[in-house]
C-alpha cells in the first residue's frame, strides 16, 4: 500500500512564516472565487496565504527503558513525553512549552497519548487487509478493508485539534482528588488527518428508521472489554461536523499510539470519542452500552461525591451527563512555569502567549487577559491558522483533498498573544486569561469540581513573584506527580482554593472574605497506640460486617459507627479495605475528624501504604533475572499466557514468569497478592490468591479464580471481573509471599513464625476457599513418607461448583493404592442443592454437620489442627461451632 510520508514539493513551497503581530478579530473570507473544483491546479502556489505544514519530525527508533517490561515493549517513543499513569498504560502529554513551540501542527512524537491498555501491534504487511465492519440498524451491513477504504472512497485532509476531556485535571486534583489521573494543560494537539468522511460510509449502509447512534469499537481489549463509545447519527451524517475515519496523520501513516492503521476522528468533541484501532461501526437506537462509554467521559453534578458515584449506578447511565462537545478553554504557554524575567535592561514589553479552543465547531471570538483579577480586561491578538487552509479552496494535501472553504465550522485551536509592559507585570501579582466562543460561551472564573475531573476550564492563572531584580512566574500545577505550581503552594500554606479568590487574600475593603488560614490540626489518632497493621490484615476487613479503612496511613475500624453514620452505613462499607484519605478529608467537619480517635486501631505498615498508593519499590531494570519470581517488597510483573474455562463462573489463569527456569518461590499454604489497576480511575485493585500450580513448577503459575459477575441485586467482584476481561499478553503485578501459615512437610508447620508439629489436619473449605487447602492437602498426599492424616470437608451449592474435584479425587485414589501406607487422607463433599443421585453429604457446613464429622474427640489428644478457608460467613459459623464441640482457638487457623 502506497503512503505519502511527507508534504509534496508544491506544499512545502507554500510554507511561510506566520507574522508575530496578529489582529484580534477573524480575517475576512474571500467569497467571490469562481474557481470550480475540477479546475484546481495542484502545482499553483498561493502567495497570498500562509499555510502551516507539519513541523519537522523524526520517528523514534528505540524502545524506552520503562516500556521494556510492558506489553508495549516493541514500541519506540519520544522520551520528552511526560507519563501521567506510571509506566503502563501509556498516557502522556508533552511539556507545554515544547507543544507550543512546534506551532499550529503537532508532530506525531509530541502529540498527546491516551491509551487504556496495551497498544495493538499491527505489522505493515497486514495493514492493507485491516478489516472493519458497519452493522446494526442498517439495510446494507458490510465489511471493508483499509485497501478498499482507500481505493473506493474519496480521501479528504483536514486540520483537526484533539483534546483529552481530562485536560487541566491536575488543578481539580489539587483542590480535591478526583477519580482521574493528573493531566496538565498540554492534553491537546493538532494534526492534518487524512481519510474518508464518515457520512459517506453510513449513507452506503443505509441506516434504518429508528437508528440514532453510531457506536464505535476498537481493537484494544481491556479489563472491561474492548474500548468503545458512540456519537449521534445525525451528527455523523452532517458534513459540517467533519467526522472521518483517518489512516494518515500529517501526511504519514498513523503511528501505533495514535491508532495505526485506522481510527475515528471526531472534530470538536472530546478525544475519547475518536476511537483508535477501529474495528466496528454499529448503528443503534440507543447510546453505546460499552463500559467505557458509561463509566468514563462524564461530568457528574458537583454535589456527587466519589462514594455516591460508586454506590449509585444511576449517575453513570444518565446520558445527560455524557460529554460530547468540548468546552471553551485557554491556557498561557509563555511566560512558562518558573520562567524568570530580569527587570534590569529588559525589553519594555513582554509578549504573553498561549492557546485557546472551543467545541462543536464554534470559533473562538475573543481572548481576554487581566492583570487585576478580572476588574478590567484587554483583548489579545488571535491567529486563526485554520482559516488559511479554508482560504486555499480545493487542493491536494498529504494524500487527500483539502476542501474547507464551504464550511464555517472551526475545529482547531488558535494561538493568541498580547504585549504587556514589563513595568505593569512588576506591579501585579498575576496574569489571568479567559476565552469566549461565537455562541458567547465564556470560561468561568471558578472551577466546577466533579468526580472524574473532566472539562476543567476556569480562568487560567499564572502568578508573579518579585524576587530582587527578577520576576518569577508560576503556573497553577505541573502534570502527573511532578511537584510545583502556585496551587500546591497555596494549599500547603492553608489557603482554601475553593474560596473564589484562588486561596489568597484580596487586599482592600472590597475583599469579601479573608484567606482561609491553616486550621488548627485535629488529631485523628490515639497517640499512645502502637499497633502495626499489614496489608493482608487490612484486606481481610473489606466487607460490610467489620469494615476497616485507611486515612493518612492510619487504620480505623468503622464497625461501631455503622448504625450512627449520618450518611448511612454504606458510606463506611464502600471505603472498607481502601485508602479513603481524599474522600474523608474533603467532606468531613472538624467535629467528625475529632471523633476518629475512638475508632483508631493502628498504623498501616510501609509496605501496606505503598501497596495502596501504588508507590512501591521498583525492581532494578538492570539487574539480572532472579531464580525466584516473588519478592515480598517489590511488585513483579507476570504476563497472562492463557485462560482455561473450568465452569461458567470459574477459570484458571496461567501467567508466564520472567524466564522459563524461574520458580515462583511460594511456600506451601501461603498466598501472593495480585494487583490490577482500574483502567479509568487507576485505582489499585489488590487481592490475595493461592496458586494451584505446583510450588516447584518453573516458568509459569496457575491461579484458579471464581468470577463474581455483576447482577441486578449486587455488584460483582472487581478483581475477578477485571481478570476475566484481561487480554492475553497483558501484564499483572504480583507480590509475596504473605500469610501466617506454612506447611513444611511431614507434619511440621509454622504459624506466625512458630513451629508446630501436627499429626492430623481437619480441613474445612467452601467454594474457591479450596485453593490454600488444596496446596497443603496435595503436599501431604504427594509425600509417601508423610504420615500426617487429614480429613477435608468441602462445601458447595451444586456439583459443578466443586473446584479441583478431579485433582482431589485422583490424589485420594493414588493414596488408597499404596497398601498399608495408604488411606491417610479422605475428602468429604457436602452440597446444599444436591441432585437425587448424589451419594455424598448434604447440607451446609454448620453446627449440625460439624458435630457429626468434626467432633474434637475423633482427632485424638493434642497435635491436631483445623485449617479453614471460605466466605466470611462460613468462617464465622465454623468458628463458633468448633468451639462448641471441643476445639480450642489455638488449634484453629483461618486463611
Amino acid at each position: 500500500m502506497a503512503t505519502v510520508l511527507a508534504p509534496t514539493q508544491e506544499e512545502t513551497m507554500q510554507l511561510r512564516r506566520v507574522p508575530d503581530d496578529l489582529p484580534p478579530t477573524p480575517p475576512d473570507s474571500d467569497t467571490n472565487s469562481d474557481t470550480e473544483k475540477g479546475e484546481i491546479d495542484e502545482a499553483q502556489i498561493y502567495v497570498d496565504a500562509e499555510v502551516p505544514l507539519p513541523p519537522p519530525t523524526q520517528e523514534p527508533t528505540e524502545v524506552l527503558e520503562p516500556d521494556k517490561k510492558t506489553p508495549d515493549n516493541w514500541l519506540p517513543r519520544d522520551p520528552r513525553l511526560i507519563r501521567l499513569t506510571g509506566v503502563h498504560p501509556f498516557n502522556t502529554e508533552p511539556p507545554l512549552s515544547d507543544l507550543y513551540n512546534e506551532g499550529f501542527l503537532t508532530s506525531p512524537e509530541l502529540f498527546y497519548v491516551r491509551n487504556h491498555g496495551a497498544v495493538p501491534q499491527v505489522h505493515d504487511e497486514d495493514i492493507p487487509d485491516w478489516e472493519f465492519s458497519i452493522e446494526g440498524l442498517v439495510e446494507r451491513p458490510f465489511k471493508l478493508t483499509l485497501r478498499d477504504l482507500i481505493e473506493q472512497y474519496e480521501q479528504k485532509t483536514y486540520p483537526i485539534t484533539l483534546v483529552c476531556a481530562g485536560n487541566r485535571r491536575k488543578e481539580q486534583n489539587v483542590v480535591r482528588k478526583t477519580k482521574g489521573f493528573s493531566w496538565g494543560a498540554a492534553g491537546v494537539s493538532t494534526a492534518l488527518f487524512t481519510g474518508v468522511i464518515l457520512g459517506d460510509l453510513l449513507k452506503k449502509a443505509k441506516p434504518k428508521r429508528g437508528a440514532r447512534y453510531v457506536c464505535m469499537e476498537g481493537a484494544d481489549k481491556l479489563p472491561n472489554g474492548y474500548y468503545g463509545t458512540s456519537v449521534k447519527l445525525n451528527w455523523a451524517l452532517d458534513p459540517n461536523r467533519g467526522m472521518m475515519l483517518a489512516h494518515r496523520m500529517n501526511g504519514e501513516m498513523l503511528r501505533p499510539d495514535h491508532g495505526k492503521p485506522l481510527r475515528a476522528v471526531i472534530p470538536g468533541q472530546i478525544g475519547g470519542r475518536s476511537v483508535k484501532w477501529l474495528k466496528k461501526l454499529i448503528i443503534t437506537a440507543e447510546p453505546s452500552d460499552n463500559w467505557y462509554h458509561i463509566y468514563d467521559n462524564r461530568v457528574l453534578p458537583t454535589t456527587v461525591s466519589p462514594e455516591e458515584s460508586a454506590n449509585n449506578p444511576k449517575w453513570w447511565i444518565d446520558e445527560r451527563y455524557a460529554i460530547y462537545d468540548l468546552s471553551t478553554n485557554s491556557a498561557i504557554a509563555y511566560p512558562a512555569h518558573e520562567e524568570q524575567l530580569c527587570l534590569v535592561d529588559s525589553e519594555p514589553n513582554y509578549r504573553v502567549k498561549g492557546y485557546a479552543y472551543a467545541g462543536g465547531g464554534r470559533r473562538i471570538t475573543r481572548v481576554e487577559v487581566t492583570l487585576d483579577k478580572g476588574k478590567s480586561w484587554r483583548l489579545a491578538n488571535i491567529d486563526y491558522a485554520e482559516d488559511r487552509y479554508r482560504e486555499q479552496g480545493p487542493r491536494q494535501m498529504c494524500g487527500g483533498e483539502l476542501d474547507m472553504e464551504w464550511r464555517e465550522s472551526s475545529f482547531c485551536w488558535c494561538f493568541w498573544n498580547i504585549d504587556i509592559a514589563v513595568s505593569e507585570l512588576a506591579e501585579t501579582s498575576d496574569i489571568l486569561v479567559r476565552a469566549m466562543d461565537e455562541s458567547m460561551n465564556v470560561q468561568p472564573r471558578d472551577m466546577y469540581w466533579s468526580v472524574l475531573g473532566m472539562m476543567n476550564n476556569p480562568w487560567f492563572r499564572v502568578t508573579i513573584a518579585k524576587e530582587g531584580d527578577h520576576l518569577r512566574f508560576e503556573h497553577p500545577t505541573q502534570p502527573a506527580l511532578m511537584p510545583g505550581g502556585w496551587m500546591e503552594r497555596v494549599k500547603k500554606a492553608g489557603g482554601n482554593l475553593a474560596n473564589g479568590y484562588w486561596g489568597e487574600s484580596i487586599s482592600g475593603p472590597e475583599a469579601p472574605e479573608p484567606v482561609t488560614q491553616a486550621a488548627k490540626e485535629v488529631s485523628l489518632t490515639q497517640d499512645d497506640l502502637k499497633n502495626t497493621i499489614t496489608i493482608d490484615e487490612l484486606r481481610k476487613h473489606d466487607k460490610a460486617d467489620q469494615p476497616w479503612f485507611v486515612v493518612n496511613g492510619e487504620v480505623y475500624d468503622g464497625t461501631p459507627f455503622l448504625e450512627k453514620h449520618p450518611g448511612g452505613a454504606q458510606s463506611i462499607v464502600s471505603a472498607a479495605g481502601l485508602d479513603s484519605t481524599d474522600e474523608f478529608m474533603g467532606i468531613h467537619s472538624e467535629t467528625a475528624k475529632a471523633m476518629m480517635r475512638d475508632y483508631h486501631i493502628g498504623t498501616l505498615d510501609e509496605e501496606g501504604r505503598a501497596a495502596l498508593a501504588g508507590d512501591e519499590v521498583q525492581p532494578d531494570p538492570l539487574a539480572a533475572p532472579t531464580p525466584i519470581f516473588l519478592d515480598s517488597r517489590t511488585w513483579k510483573k507476570g504476563t497472562l499466557h492463557a485462560k482455561t474455562t473450568n465452569s461458567w463462573d470459574t477459570k484458571t489463569f496461567t501467567f508466564k514468569l520472567e524466564h522459563e527456569h524461574q520458580t515462583l518461590g511460594l511456600p506451601t499454604g501461603q498466598h501472593l497478592m495480585i494487583r490490577l489497576r482500574d483502567p479509568v480511575t487507576r485505582e489499585a485493585i489488590i487481592r490475595s490468591y493461592t496458586p494451584i500450580s505446583e510450588t516447584s513448577a518453573s516458568g509459569f503459575l496457575d491461579v484458579l479464580v471464581k468470577i463474581y459477575f455483576d447482577t441486578s441485586e449486587r455488584k460483582g467482584g472487581k478483581m475477578s471481573q477485571a481478570l476475566d476481561q484481561l487480554p492475553i499478553g497483558h501484564f499483572v503485578d504480583f507480590k509475596g509471599p504473605i500469610g501466617k501459615f506454612e506447611y513444611r512437610g511431614r507434619g511440621l508447620c509454622s504459624v506466625n513464625g512458630r513451629e508446630r508439629k501436627v499429626k492430623t489436619f481437619l480441613m474445612i473449605c467452601g467454594g474457591s476457599g479450596i485453593t490454600p487447602i488444596y496446596q497443603v492437602f496435595r503436599a501431604i498426599m504427594r509425600d509417601r513418607a508423610d504420615a500426617t492424616k487429614c480429613v477435608l470437608l468441602n462445601g458447595n451449592r451444586l456439583v459443578e461448583d466443586i473446584l479441583c474435584k478431579a485433582e482431589l479425587d485422583a490424589l485420594v485414589r493414588a493414596d488408597e493404592g499404596e497398601g498399608e501406607a495408604g488411606g491417610k487422607c479422605k475428602v468429604l463433599y457436602t452440597l446444599t442443592q444436591a441432585p437425587e443421585e448424589w451419594e455424598g453429604l448434604r447440607g451446609r457446613i454448620a453446627a449440625p454437620l460439624l458435630r457429626e464429622q468434626a467432633d474434637r474427640g475423633r482427632y485424638g489428644e493434642g497435635e491436631a489442627m483445623v485449617l479453614v478457608c471460605g466466605p466470611e460467613a462460613l468462617e464465622k459459623s465454623v468458628h463458633a461451632a468448633l468451639l462448641e464441640i471441643g476445639w480450642r482457638d489455638d488449634e484453629l487457623l483461618f486463611f
